[in-house]
């Protein structure tokens, strides 16, 4: 693993620096230019060094986002997945060219990446300028689109089962709250549904232990903060829909005068760098978001060369990393 000081060095700061970003400081002030920064060098350190090919002739692959990078900053998820299309093209000598919804252009691309959620208005606007697109992180098949999911019912056995074996009967989920950008229209966090399902049939499942919040720190640890001034039983077992509430989370319960993990095991979602950096350090589902990445740039060259007769939706498993935040 990448130290703290590793980062600092290529990021042009102090490790103290660095060590006070990655624990999401909100004390410290620092320009976002510079967070952005350790957040990239932070990822690309865990990242695998590919070999750049030779190629005279470069083709195009347009790249849309639904997160803008301030957001990214907020949640790394989807900063990690665009490193690791950028790393794939840059590895196969193609250029991507980054667009917004708001100026999509009518350059020749052999195929579109569409990385986040998107609305059936914003759809429209992604097929008039190419057809060949692909949604990563967004399940378009019944809308007869190519999408990259994650399997989170498999995801989530994965926690429960783990928080089973540890003996927690208490167990409870901070789950994600978004919207599209466009209409605004809330999007159901699926973590959340296959957390309930999967309760409900072992008979464990705690409404009252059911927490939402934004996907940030910021929004993590006021959700829990808030829990724990008001309730007087707390589950001994959290998930967290990203590893961002789970720090914030984190937070809240340590200031709460609470231990990590004898009084409430904590898990997280993805495994960003910043899981492995913060204290203690945080148990979590690993998705592998830079072979995403490189998965949605293989997948979209593939599908240019030949059309499709139905649409292609890949689903990826995950894995669970435990580390000290989990008894």
């Amino acid at each position: 693993m990448a130290t703290i000081r590793d980062i600092a060095k290529l990021a042009g700061v102090s490790p103290a620096t660095v060590s006070r970003v990655l624990n999401y400081d909100q004390e410290l002030s620092v320009a976002q230019e510079t967070k952005q920064r350790i957040f990239e060098v932070a990822e690309e350190l865990n990242y695998t060094k590919h070999k750049r090919a030779n190629k005279a002739v470069k083709s195009v692959i347009r790249l849309v986002q639904w997160y803008n990078e301030a957001e990214e900053l907020a949640d790394l998820y989807y900063l990690s997945i665009r490193l690791g299309i950028e790393k794939k093209a840059e590895e196969l000598n193609i250029q991507i060219r980054r667009e917004t919804l708001n100026d999509l252009s009518d350059t020749q691309v052999s195929g579109t990446i569409a990385l986040g959620k998107f609305d059936a208005e914003q759809i429209r606007q992604l097929r008039k300028v190419d057809d060949n697109l692909l949604f990563v992180d967004f399940d378009g098949m019944n809308m007869g689109l190519n999408s990259i999911v994650v399997d989170f019912d498999q995801s989530l056995n994965l926690v429960i089962d783990y928080f089973i074996q540890q003996g927690h009967q208490k167990i409870g989920i901070l789950s994600g709250k978004e919207a599209t950008k466009h209409n605004l229209q809330p999007i159901e966090d699926p973590r959340l549904h296959a957390f309930k399902t999967k309760l409900e049939q072992i008979n464990l499942y705690r409404p009252e232990f059911t927490l939402t919040a934004a996907f940030s720190m910021e929004a993590g640890k006021t959700a829990m903060t808030k829990f724990l001034m008001e309730t007087k039983e707390y589950p001994n077992a959290l998930f967290a829909s990203s590893d961002a509430l789970a720090v914030g989370a984190m937070q809240a319960i340590q200031e709460a005068g609470l231990k990590i993990p004898e009084d409430i095991s904590v898990i997280g979602f993805n495994d960003v760098s910043v899981a492995k950096y913060v204290s203690p350090s945080l148990s979590t589902v690993k998705v592998e978001t830079e072979w995403m990445g490189e998965l949605a740039v293989s997948t979209i060259l593939e599908l240019a060369k030949e059309v499709s007769p139905v649409p292609r939706k890949i689903t990826l498993g995950t894995k669970l990393i435990q580390r000290d935040s989990t008894k």
